[in-house]
């Protein structure tokens, strides 16, 4: 019984550092938004889908307006984005999106966590032309029918679209556009009255490799490592 206890109390203080990673990104996220397009989501595309994005995660109302009302103050973090490149074990292919306010930091702590996990960090363009950069809609798929959606969207840069479990499960509909489109599908979504449950732009392999499970593991362990980091925003690797 204590072992059991044990085991989902690591489960739940695991969840609770995950959810507390995921306010934390998308704090950094609209602080960013609104410093490029104001605090008012009515003409801040990228603040609504940052909203968007929080509610998906559980992120408490209340959490999102003071995240709004800090980035609109005097006293607001400046965050530049920067996206480092480098090679993981066996040769993966690793993307890092981070948001800092000290690239000295940041730059050290990346590299710390590739020497640690056998990686190696690259140069700028070392890597991401291994990756085609698209934005990513994820949607709830009840009442839609995929067939007349990709037909309608289409017109609006729409290059994918497929089925997909979610975390809990659930089914769920994502679809793929370039990242030069992801305003126009962002747009149309919203003039159909669709609400996608996540808006992401994300880096997506061109090819993928696959590796035996203690190979792959190691890969992990460092995709793990970046991930914690206070200032990663997000991974991105060509692991299979």
């Amino acid at each position: 019984m204590g072992r059991i206890f044990e085991v989902r109390k690591a489960t739940m203080f695991a969840r609770w550092d995950r959810m507390a990673k995921q306010f934390t990104r998308i704090g950094k996220d609209i602080a960013i938004a609104v410093k490029a397009g104001g605090p008012d989501p009515a003409t801040n595309s990228a603040l609504r889908r940052c909203i968007q994005n929080a509610k998906s995660v559980n992120m408490p109302k209340d959490r999102i307006e003071a995240a709004i009302k800090r980035a609109s103050g005097k006293e607001m973090d400046n965050y530049d984005e920067i996206l480092y490149e480098g090679y993981g074990p066996h040769g993966v292919a690793i993307l890092v999106e981070a948001a800092t306010d000290n690239h000295v930091r940041t730059v050290a702590n990346v590299k710390s966590h590739f020497n640690k996990g056998n990686g190696t960090l690259g140069t700028s363009g070392s890597v991401a032309f291994q990756f085609k950069k698209m934005g990513v809609f994820k949607l709830n798929p009840e009442g839609l029918n995929g067939d007349e959606l990709e037909l309608e969207l289409i017109d609006y840069g729409l290059e994918e679209l497929g089925e997909s479990t979610g975390e809990n499960g659930e089914d769920i509909l994502v679809l793929r556009t370039g990242f030069t489109d992801f305003g126009n599908m962002q747009k149309a979504l919203e003039e159909k009255h669709i609400t996608p449950i996540s808006a992401e732009v994300e880096w997506i392999p061109s090819t993928t490799v696959s590796l035996p499970e203690e190979e792959a593991q190691e890969v992990l362990k460092l995709v793990d490592r970046l991930e914690q980091d206070d200032d990663v925003q997000k991974v991105f690797h060509n692991l299979q």
